[in-house]
């Protein structure tokens, strides 16, 4: 695990015939993952409990995390700031699966998240060009070339619980082109920790709605 004391490393985003290839690959999973088999019920705390509790949104109501599928170093906190970025930066730490929002005062958010699978992945330097709640989400050609019953899906499935963007969507840009790379939410707890997406950044629906109040367009994204 990342000591949180030690300065995160930086990488930059990959150029030429590598972000080409990323581009065509990215999407965002569309795939469900499986549960794995019911834990027995831990004792839970009950602040954790309550943080990811049901809620209703709008005209959707997101159910409660069940969080005997998730490790609890994965739990939203506030931690010591690990990366010495400036305030209001998104840090990607893909090597631990922590998502950190830089605060001021030496602090960080901190949440668990889900990544892309070996050959999804992608990493550096970009920006939330904007943000929406219950995305609509647009599989890209070669996405649907690889699931073609993704079709239907061609021109955009409607936000929804089970949309694969979740709750809410950060959309990420680097030079001002969209990169189909996203910050997303999940119904699947169970995948926080994990690498399951086609490269973008997931989290739990309670996770990333915290996320979305917190973050303005234009903020910057690195992904180490």
């Amino acid at each position: 695990m990342t000591s949180l004391t030690t300065p995160l490393p930086r990488r930059r985003f990959l150029a030429g015939a590598a972000s080409l290839s990323a581009l065509t690959l990215a999407g965002c999973s569309s795939m469900s993952t499986p549960a794995p088999q019911t834990p027995a019920l831990p004792q839970l705390d009950p602040f954790y409990v309550n943080m990811y509790r049901g809620v209703q949104d709008g005209e959707f109501y997101v159910p409660a995390v069940d969080l005997r599928f998730v490790d609890s170093t994965y739990y939203r906190r506030v931690v010591p700031d690990p990366t010495g970025e400036r305030p209001g930066t998104i840090y990607v730490d893909t090597a631990n699966y922590y998502l950190y929002l830089v605060q001021e005062d030496g602090q960080a958010m901190r949440y668990g998240v889900g990544l892309g699978r070996e050959g999804f992945g992608w990493s550096g330097r970009g920006t939330i060009q904007f943000k929406r709640k219950w995305p609509t989400w647009t599989p890209p050609s070669a996405m649907i070339e690889r699931q073609p019953e993704l079709e239907e899906w061609r021109n955009g499935q409607p936000g929804g619980l089970d949309n694969p963007l979740g709750a809410r969507a950060l959309y990420i840009f680097q030079n001002g082109r969209d990169t189909l790379y996203r910050i997303h939410g999940t119904p699947e707890p169970w995948t926080i920790g994990t690498n399951v997406s086609s490269g973008c950044v997931r989290l739990m629906n309670q996770d990333i709605m915290d996320l979305y109040s917190r973050v303005a367009t234009g903020n910057t994204l690195i992904v180490a």
